[in-house]
């Protein structure tokens, strides 16, 4: 393995870790010290992704990242969590007989594991993938992820949607409840 900072080609392993479908291995070049990682995976059957126009490409995992990772930014989510995710629905696609895959399916795969894993990710994804044209569609999507109950996990899911149904001052708490024992009150 050449080293990506001097082209070196003398590299060692430092670690090696197993994660299910790859292995992580953080590796040092011996010329420069810099430390890289690189993963192992094994080599899936070519896939092709019909897109929505009929056009065919060839499926690409750092695509589906890059898109993953754009709907989870700043939440809670590790990047292992966004790899499980491809890489349940990589398998899934390995395991089907055939050798394409309309793009309204994954997609799909990829909202239905979303839902389950970070509400705002499935919202963020959703909005690209389903190209909401306004904002009623938008409220039309959230308003039928409340029905189905593929959001809730108790009260704090209900009060992050609050600010659709403009029942903002319902959810929120009031300033005497929030305020600090020993501050001050308004004058």
């Amino acid at each position: 393995m050449r080293c990506p900072y001097c082209d070196c080609s003398n590299t060692k392993v430092v670690d090696s870790r197993e994660s299910g479908v790859s292995i992580r291995r953080r590796r040092e070049c011996s010329l420069c010290g810099r430390r890289f990682t690189t993963y192992e995976r094994a080599q899936m059957k070519s896939m092709m992704v019909v897109k929505r126009d009929g056009r065919r490409e060839e499926f690409s995992r750092d695509k589906l990242w890059a898109s993953l990772t754009k709907a989870c930014a700043k939440r809670p989510l590790t990047v292992g969590s966004i790899d499980k995710v491809i890489d349940e629905i990589e398998a899934h696609l390995s395991e089907q007989s055939k050798a394409e895959f309309p793009s309204q399916s994954i997609g799909a795969m990829v909202m239905s594991r979303l839902s389950s894993l970070d509400q705002v990710a499935y919202i963020r994804f959703a909005s690209v993938y389903l190209d909401f044209g306004d904002v009623e569609s938008f409220k039309t999507e959230i308003d039928a992820l409340l029905d189905t109950g593929a959001m809730r996990n108790g009260n704090s899911d209900i009060n992050q949607l609050a600010l659709l149904d403009g029942d903002i001052a319902a959810s929120a708490p009031s300033p005497e409840s929030t305020a600090h024992p020993h501050a001050k009150p308004p004058a």
